[in-house]
């Protein structure tokens, strides 16, 4: 995304503009069941000012759950997944977390069945039929599922142990593809891998120790319990935190968004501005491959000269490439600290043709926007795709989280947007970490 379209998303995050566009596919049977739901039966199932979010036209939200600890407050719901029968189940990675399964019997869009299990909080989840996969900070394990029942029919049972679970970026994002592969992201330890980390004027190790264990994609056997974490299961290295991670159905490929590196101005005073840290770097959207190379720590994509350039910590000035002249270019970006925390692609009926095969990213919000300059994200955007690629017109899809009163961000966000999954009737969940609400957004097809 060039610095023009940067701005224009910043625009429609503020305006809330989009709109609808005319249905023209051929009728399949989720259509014709979409088509026989009208706009008076979903608007009866959608809350009042749609929970508080800003929609494009012909949509409506309601919340379908708000999530607690045993204590009674807000939850930190992450990511989610919907089951083919439509069976609800959120990572709770709060004190007393693990798997929050929901089941509405009734048909009026919100539970009224409710199980938890799991002895361990966690971020990542994912359904393969009759499997769910769950991962906390360590590990990722599978429960035996069974439509009859929300809880599981048996497990846990490991299929990776030994995955490192401190610094930074603990939180695991896991896919598990139809034919059983496992992908996995390991986080960084540290923000940019340097000698004291986060201390100004420190210096980045190099080769970065941390990459042959973390800071990657890793690839195992999703059927096959009892493997431990391994150098040789890497796919692909040099990612800071790719937590929003995703197969796209539409071509078996492997897609994410990273979350970039903080604090240049803080750390670089004399090489860079407070504006340089609240514009840089640009959040990069990739397409992976096997064995790429995609440049953290020693590199980050400046959206303004939309290239890839040498940290200053590793001698970089903001202009010198060097070795980053090699490394994968992203297929898209976004603003600097918006903090991409899920990503999934559209394969439903029930939103307008426009939405088919696009990328919807939840942003989480971010922090590391000095003053005088506000702390952008708390949004869910979507990216229209084409042949694979982005096209690169993509617009503000859902915002309104953080609420009416929020003056400092992040610490005032009522909400912020945190996974995302897609319903068997095509409608759209979005999960929150900070007030614990699971949002549900549908469509009003016209007949």
């Amino acid at each position: 995304m060039t610095r023009a379209l940067q701005t224009t998303f910043a625009l429609l995050l503020v305006a809330g503009i989009a709109c609808e566009e005319q249905v023209t596919e051929a009728p399949t049977p989720e259509a014709m069941e979409a088509a026989r739901m009208g706009t008076s039966q979903v608007r009866s199932i959608c809350d009042a000012g749609n929970a508080g979010l800003t929609l494009p036209a012909g949509f409506c939200a309601l919340v379908v759950h708000d999530v607690t600890t045993p204590a009674g407050d807000p939850a930190r719901a992450r990511h989610i997944v919907v089951a083919p029968n439509g069976d609800v189940f959120v990572a709770v990675d709060s004190d007393g977390g693990g798997v929050l399964a929901l089941r509405d019997t009734d048909g009026d869009g919100k539970p009224d069945e409710r199980a938890m299990f799991g002895s361990d909080q966690g971020h990542g989840i994912a359904f393969r039929d009759p499997f769910l996969y769950f991962a906390p900070d360590d590990r990722v394990e599978r429960y035996l599922m069974s439509p009859e029942s929300l809880t599981p029919v048996s497990g846990p049972e490991v299929i990776v142990s030994g995955m490192p679970d401190d610094g930074d970026h603990r939180s695991k994002s896991i896919v598990v593809t139809e034919d059983g592969t496992l992908f996995v992201n390991l986080g960084s330890a540290s923000d940019v891998c340097q000698e004291e980390n986060r201390e100004p004027g420190s210096p980045g190790v190099d080769p970065c120790p941390e990459l042959p264990i973390r800071s990657g994609i890793w690839r195992y056997d999703a059927n096959l319990p009892g493997q431990v974490h391994s150098p040789a299961a890497r796919f692909a290295t040099e990612t800071r935190n790719m937590v929003a991670l995703a197969l796209n159905p539409f071509n078996g490929e492997l897609y994410g968004v990273q979350h970039g590196r903080d604090n240049l101005n803080r750390y670089w005073p004399d090489q860079f501005t407070p504006e340089d840290q609240a514009e840089l770097p640009a959040e990069e959207f990739f397409r992976f491959v096997e064995g790429g190379e995609y440049g953290w720590p020693y590199c980050y994509y400046d959206g303004r000269m939309e290239r890839k350039v040498l940290g200053p910590e590793y001698g970089g000035d903001g202009t010198i490439q060097g070795r980053c002249a090699d490394r994968e270019l992203p297929i898209e970006i976004f603003p600097a600290h918006w903090a991409p925390n899920a990503l999934h692609f559209y394969a439903g009926t029930r939103f307008p043709t426009r939405y088919r095969e696009g990328a919807f990213v939840a942003f989480h919000g971010g922090f590391n926007r000095p003053d005088p300059f506000r702390d952008e994200g708390f949004n869910v955007t979507f990216v229209p795709f084409r042949n694979g690629m982005p096209s690169h017109d993509g617009q503000v899809f859902a915002d309104g989280f953080i609420g009416p009163d929020a003056e400092s961000l992040p610490r005032d966000a009522d909400h912020r947007p945190t996974g995302l999954a897609e319903g068997p009737d095509g409608s759209l969940y979005i999960t929150d970490d900070r007030g614990g609400r699971i949002y549900r957004v549908l469509h009003a097809r016209r007949q």
